[in-house]
């Protein structure tokens, strides 16, 4: 298969005028984007030309001159049209012979820029206009720039990029970037807007987030979406070598929280980014043990998601409580073992000073949460330890294996009976 994909390949380079970069360029974007492409968004991704700041439809191909140039290495799905390289064998093939597409992500970061910056998309002001009509590349741009500029940046990609990032970054393309994130929420408002900064530290582009500084201009602690600072989305990501750039900045503040209480050290926390943590913790200013405003500490939300490296970082700072309730009286422990995490259960089981048995302000304990959401090894960890009361009733009245039981977890149901003290 090599053999023939290699002689197709080049014959698809022989082809005379345009069609050797149309077919070379489609089997790049089908093979290194980041999702399916729809045909539509395949299309308009092909006409953008680099040097223009106008987006030319004159330049749109149409499908079956797509299906030509590539010499039968693409098709189209039926139903949601998305546009796939004819098998899985011929992605192998390009991925084994990287010279075959040249630093592609380059390449796209640019396209993708070039897009953004094109008059008819600045020209299109609001979330609500019809831009899947008006600009159908528009939601792979906006969400997926940044992925490509991450991994590859030329010096024209650089440019485009702190052309597109120098002024406020517009609403739609931060609408539909955070709606992917599932960060987007209609009832709150982009005010102060989501600037070129906050972007650049979103998507953890080191270079843009460096040019921008120096052409400066922006609030390093500015608020954007939700309140969040640049620092805070950079630390929510993970990108280490951007916090680090930010920290770098004398006027920073790398405690400050979002509007919800939550700080870049929070923010790392949740999403389990070790090498974050520990670059935060290095700073006096940072306080590990700040709760938001439900009440959860860094340690809550990182045992909430289960990352057990950052609960152990947590655990050996003296300022920490492993017992530390949030507002609704649930502990670590609690958030841990609603969630199944096995790992970090025991992490804290083995930390002085943490109860097991701790109801909150509904009086569930940790083997409640386990038993209700069906996690069996929870289930086996709380019931060795003499502390727990497998019967213990929350303030309806209700034992963890009445939850069990009305859930249908027939081994936990199994585990709980299998105690004296359980009375079913």
């Amino acid at each position: 298969m090599g053999d023939v994909y290699g002689a197709t390949i080049e014959r698809i380079k022989a082809q005379d005028g345009d069609k050797s970069r149309l077919g070379m360029t489609t089997l790049m974007w089908i093979s290194h984007a980041e999702r399916p492409l729809e045909a539509y968004e395949l299309r308009h991704a092909l006409a953008v030309q680099l040097d223009s700041t106008d987006f030319d439809v004159g330049n749109v191909p149409s499908m079956s001159t797509l299906m030509n140039c590539c010499q039968g290495l693409i098709t189209v799905d039926k139903g949601p049209s998305t546009v796939r390289l004819i098998h899985f064998t011929l992605r192998e093939y390009l991925s084994a012979h990287p010279d075959i597409l040249s630093k592609p992500h380059s390449a796209m970061a640019e396209i993708c820029l070039t897009y953004l910056n094109s008059q008819q998309v600045k020209a299109l002001s609001t979330a609500h206009s019809p831009y899947k009509q008006n600009a159908p590349f528009l939601e792979y741009c906006s969400v997926y720039w940044g992925v490509h500029a991450k991994r590859e940046l030329s010096d024209c990609g650089r440019s485009l990029a702190l052309e597109l990032l120098k002024g406020n970054y517009s609403q739609i393309s931060t609408e539909l970037l955070l709606t992917h994130a599932n960060l987007y929420c209609e009832s709150y408002r982009i005010c102060p807007p989501f600037s070129g900064l906050h972007c650049a530290s979103f998507f953890g582009i080191a270079e843009a987030v460096t040019g921008l500084i120096e052409v400066g201009g922006f609030d390093i602690n500015g608020g954007g979406y939700w309140d969040g600072t640049p620092l805070s989305w950079a630390a929510y990501n993970g990108h280490e070598e951007v916090v680090k750039i930010l920290l770098g900045q004398g006027d920073i503040n790398p405690d400050k929280p979002d509007e919800f209480g939550r700080t870049p050290f929070s923010n790392a926390s949740l999403n389990g980014h070790e090498g974050v943590v520990k670059i935060l913790l290095a700073r006096e200013e940072v306080h590990p043990t700040k709760p938001d405003i439900w009440g959860q500490t860094p340690l809550s939300l990182a045992a909430l998601r289960g990352h057990e490296e950052v609960v152990k970082i947590l655990l050996g700072r003296e300022e920490v409580n492993p017992d530390e309730a949030d507002r609704c009286g649930q502990t670590p422990l609690s958030h841990a073992a609603k969630c199944g995490h096995d790992g970090v259960v025991k992490i804290l089981l083995g930390q002085e000073g943490v109860n097991p048995d701790e109801p909150d302000r509904s009086g569930r304990a940790a083997l409640w949460f386990a038993a209700r959401y069906g996690h069996e090894g929870v289930v086996k960890i709380l019931l060795e330890r003499e502390e727990v009361d497998p019967d213990k009733e929350d303030r309806r009245g209700r034992t963890p294996l009445w939850h069990a039981m009305r859930r249908g977890h027939e081994r936990i149901v199994a585990l709980l009976q299998s105690r004296n003290a359980v009375n079913p």
